[in-house]
């Protein structure tokens, strides 16, 4: 059997593409939106199977929808991996670190791919990354993240379809960190949120 870093081998200049899970029976599809594949997110790589039983999340990956208005509003410290839903917890256990990440480069530019299953009007995607020095064994909080996202996608309001990717370039980082990408939605005061590991090489 191949261990989870041999399923997860990426290239460095592109990100691996992992399949869409079919709906879990009884899952509320009209709360079911979207989440990014590359880089891939942690409910990508468990609906892929491949980071273990991740509970509901795995079953419908596009479900972490959550209180916009982040950093200065959103889900709770420590429940932004699961945008506070408690349902979804196991996406905000640090895992001691062990999330598979995807290798990257600083300075790299790579294509921001979300999967949606139900598109709404845009505000913007944003995405924002952990500081150095931070703590992977410990669940993420604002403290942890740079304050500022390090990419942006303004939409004004124009609605994505079903798999939108636009160029995100990475900051200059190194080792393993965790970009959390956040959908802002227009015509709602929610957003969606994707947490990504990655390696920085």
């Amino acid at each position: 059997m191949r261990s989870t870093s041999a399923k997860l081998a990426l290239g460095v200049t592109a990100f691996a593409l992992v399949p869409l899970a079919a709906p879990f029976p009884g899952a509320g599809v009209a709360e079911a939106h979207g989440y990014t594949q590359e880089p891939p997110s942690r409910q990508a790589v468990c609906a892929a199977g491949n980071a273990g039983d991740c509970g509901p999340i795995q079953y419908e990956p596009q479900s972490a929808e959550g209180p916009g208005g982040f950093p200065q509003a959103g889900p709770p410290d420590g429940q932004l991996c699961s945008a506070g839903k408690q349902q979804f917890g196991q996406l905000d256990d640090p895992r001691g670190g062990t999330w598979p990440a995807a290798p990257v480069t600083a300075g790299q530019t790579v294509q921001a791919r979300w999967t949606n299953t139900a598109s709404h009007p845009t505000r913007d995607y944003r995405y924002f990354v952990t500081k150095d020095g931070w703590d992977p064994t410990k669940p993420l909080t604002r403290e942890q993240l740079e304050p500022a996202p390090f990419a942006a996608q303004d939409y004004g309001g124009r609605t994505p379809g079903t798999t939108e990717s636009h160029p995100i370039t990475l900051p200059n980082k190194k080792g393993k960190q965790v970009i959390v990408g956040v959908w802002d939605i227009a015509d709602t005061s929610n957003a969606f949120y994707s947490c990504s590991d990655v390696d920085f090489h």
